[in-house]
């Protein structure tokens, strides 16, 4: 974590979410070496592309994400917590680098996260994203939005 992070004194669940906040919303290509911090290193990581186990295979997802895209950056909206559970809801903020370029597009979606401890600390062992990849993103491709509203208007006749 940077300097910046917040202190936390006492290691709790709680408290590793509102790191894993603070990761998400400030992160930067450069912090992906951190990662480890975050996640535990066998954690299980599930998304509408990828689905990895090891932290080895987690962190080029969110190296390919700064690659590939312009200016990447969550904005976390919403937290619960019950224990080592928890849920957050999120806005993801981008330009795409060849379509649209420098134009803002947003992903909203959510995450439920399961905390464990390796090491002392508290981690996530397992994060699964939830967003609709039709609605969020294949829907602002042009070429695909036209056969994506076909498809909607097919299926509602």
């Amino acid at each position: 974590m940077t300097s910046d992070t917040p202190a936390m004194d006492t290691d709790t669940p709680e408290a590793a979410l509102q790191r894993v906040v603070y990761f998400f919303e400030h992160m930067q290509p450069t912090d992906l070496t951190q990662m480890g911090s975050i996640y535990t290193s066998d954690a299980h990581f599930k998304d509408p592309f990828n689905e990895v186990q090891g932290l080895e295979r987690i962190v080029p997802i969110f190296a390919h994400m700064f690659e590939a895209l312009e200016s990447p950056r969550f904005v976390i909206t919403q937290q619960v917590q019950q224990g080592a559970q928890c849920f957050v809801t999120w806005d993801f903020l981008f330009a795409m680098r060849r379509l649209d370029a420098g134009r803002t597009q947003t992903i909203r979606g959510a995450s439920h996260l399961v905390m464990r401890q390796e090491e002392g600390l508290w981690k996530v062992a397992v994060h699964r994203d939830y967003w609709d990849a039709a609605e969020e993103l294949y829907e602002k491709i042009p070429l695909v939005r036209h056969a994506m509203q076909w498809l909607k208007k097919k299926a509602r006749s």
